[in-house]
């Protein structure tokens, strides 16, 4: 044979190995994405659907929603793709200021504004953040994100807010349209979480659902005070199902979206803040009550959670993103 033909010889066996290879790959890729469900059972509706642009500031309440991969979006409008940073980079919450709760953030077309009751209001251009901003780096929960800084005149307003006028707090935007990688704890290594499900600046998930019996079981339960799904923070309040039935939901279905239901919420003191007046509880409920009935019962989960007791669900979108839902949709799940 001459050296040609043993070029054209091995080239062939080159690509039928590749070919084989890449076949194999997209066999197994396919395996490897969850089976949805095809038999559903109607829950109940939407009853409320939530935004909450800048992590631990007030919601911004819609009618409809398009479901990405980062979470629910409404042209510049999008899910906890905002957060506040300290000096040193890191994310700050309502939890040590709870201050925040009390920002209520706007957004039509690309301006952003932020009002407070003791404050004049303050409006960012979005798209000129986007277009003109150099890619920074600051931290989630320990993972490093890609961020974009929103200027001198929303952080000094920041600042002032939080009276803290020796430290510079700024307001970033998250810089890039893929989920932020995954956080390696305990909670992580033991439910399924994929590279598609942490969003861009929420603690865990991209979407998260409180059904209204379940809060409204919790205040039968509370002794001296009462509160509302808002204490739950989640996108999605649902109305008609019995009170804790989604512990036992594995998907979740709102309009024509489908959500697999990674794991239940595991909540924390940002609970026991009241979202309309930013104060304390001083007998930290409704943890304290939750705590009492509401623990993980899986003792390996439970290892995982400690003592944060259950309400609501985080969900990752699993069917094709870009289509949307709205208020009154009707909510199945399997």
């Amino acid at each position: 044979m001459s050296n040609q033909g043993q070029y054209v010889t091995t080239a062939i066996s080159t690509v039928g190995v590749v070919g084989g290879a890449y076949c194999a790959y997209q066999c197994y890729k396919q395996l490897m994405k969850p089976r949805l469900p095809t038999e559903w059972k109607k829950v109940g509706t939407l009853k409320e659907l939530m935004i909450y642009p800048i992590k631990s500031c007030a919601p911004i309440f819609l009618t409809s929603a398009e479901c990405t991969t980062l979470g629910l979006r409404d042209g510049w409008l999008r899910d906890r793709v905002l957060m506040i940073i300290d000096q040193k980079n890191n994310f700050i919450t309502a939890r040590a200021y709870p201050e925040l709760l009390l920002v209520y953030p706007t957004v039509r077309s690309s301006i952003l504004s932020l009002k407070h009751k003791d404050m004049e209001t303050v409006y960012l251009n979005l798209a000129e953040v986007v277009a003109l901003g150099k890619v920074e780096q600051a931290k989630v929960w320990g993972v490093t994100v890609p961020v974009f800084d929103c200027g001198k005149e929303v952080s000094e307003w920041i600042s002032k807010l939080l009276n803290r006028p020796d430290e510079s707090f700024r307001l970033a935007y998250y810089a890039s349209q893929s989920c932020r990688d995954l956080r390696l704890t305990s909670t992580d290594k033991v439910y399924k979480f994929t590279k598609n499900d942490s969003g861009a600046f929420p603690d865990e998930v991209s979407y998260n659902l409180v059904n209204e019996a379940s809060v409204q079981d919790l205040n039968g339960r509370l002794k001296e005070s009462t509160v509302t799904h808002h204490n739950f923070r989640g996108n999605f309040l649902l109305s008609g199902a019995e009170p804790y039935a989604e512990d036992n939901w594995k998907y979740v279905k709102i309009g024509d979206n489908v959500f697999e239901v990674i794991k239940p919420c595991f909540r924390c003191v940002l609970t026991t803040i009241d979202p309309e007046t930013g104060i304390h509880n001083p007998k930290t409920e409704p943890i304290e009550t939750l705590k009492s009935y509401r623990q993980e019962p899986d003792p390996v989960k439970r290892k995982a959670a400690g003592s944060s007791p259950r309400m609501g669900l985080q969900m990752a979108l699993r069917s094709a993103p870009g289509t949307s839902l709205s208020v009154n949709d009707d909510i199945y799940v399997a």
